[in-house]
């Protein structure tokens, strides 16, 4: 699924791409998309409204449109959105295509079929798609150690599956919660209420520090990104941790392990990241967060 510094990276590259623009045509491959309200009374309210801006809240994007109203949309496990000429071919499973009034086209596609469309009309309250319900962004200055203590200081359960709880923290998703465990040394499993202050300021500090450096390094021209049909952006080559599991950490050269935790797989290194207690894990977290990155592994 993308996370968060992939759909950052999304509006990145579409918004300046849509803005301005207006919507002349919608053709709509699969209604079911459409959340909320119907298919076709969401046809007609965007037809002939023109593209103010974009934004992100959390996995969640919107596109802003000129009378106030707000497109909504998650895009789930696969869901892709791109801007091309009208006359390239759609790529497979293109649910919907929005035409604009410079010749381009905004299409989303999705093989899963999960992600979801919401119109929220001027005036009305978001009570459909979730956005409501979200923690706070990462980068909010309000992301402390006091905010995260009193939220999930007395939780039992493991602290990766607490950076995943979306009503705490916006954003976070299993690839970035292992890249941020280990920036800060805390074993995925280590229940969220044995955490020491200390440790609770190196997470504070590292969830804004880790997500920033892989929007960075996710960085692409839409001319990069439209060639890769919107998949060739990933972070791949710099995740220190995620997907890495049986081969050295790039710290200390422990073999990185993998573990299930709340039902998903987390990838984590013995030594930097030591299970027992607060203050054995604590030789490699109270090092500066610079000092657990290496060389991106290309592949």
């Amino acid at each position: 699924m993308p996370e968060l510094p992939e759909v950052e990276t999304v509006r990145r590259v579409i918004e300046p791409q849509i803005q301005g623009r207006r919507i002349d045509e919608i053709i709509l491959c699969r209604p079911e998309i459409i959340d909320h309200p119907t298919a076709a009374d969401f046809c007609a309210a965007v037809v002939g409204q023109s593209v103010c801006g974009m934004e992100r809240r959390g996995k969640f994007l919107t596109v802003l449109l000129a009378d106030g109203a707000r497109i909504i949309l998650h895009l789930r496990m696969t869901g892709c959105l791109l801007v091309t000429p009208c006359d390239v071919p759609p790529e497979k499973h293109t649910h919907i295509l929005f035409r604009l009034s410079d010749g381009t086209e905004l299409r989303f596609s999705d093989p899963r079929r999960f992600g979801r469309f919401w119109l929220i009309r001027p005036g009305e309250a978001d009570t459909y798609s979730g956005v409501r319900k979200l923690g706070l962004e990462p980068f909010d200055p309000a992301l402390t150690a006091a905010y995260l203590i009193e939220h999930v200081g007395r939780c039992k359960r493991a602290i990766k599956e607490c950076l995943l709880d979306q009503s705490v923290v916006a954003g976070i998703g299993n690839i970035y919660a292992d890249e941020i465990l280990f920036a800060t040394g805390l074993h995925p499993h280590r229940r969220a209420d044995s955490l020491t202050p200390d440790e609770w300021g190196r997470l504070a500090t590292a969830i804004p520090e880790r997500l920033g450096y892989y929007i960075e390094m996710n960085r692409i021209s839409p001319q990069d990104y439209l060639i890769g049909k919107g998949q060739d952006y990933r972070n791949t080559p710099y995740l220190q941790v995620y997907g890495h599991a049986g081969e050295a950490c790039p710290v200390c050269g422990e073999t990185l392990c993998r573990a299930v935790i709340g039902g998903r797989s987390s990838v984590y290194c013995p030594d930097c990241q030591a299970a027992t207690s607060a203050h054995q894990s604590l030789s490699h977290g109270s090092k500066p967060l610079q000092s657990r990155q290496s060389t991106p592994k290309k592949h």
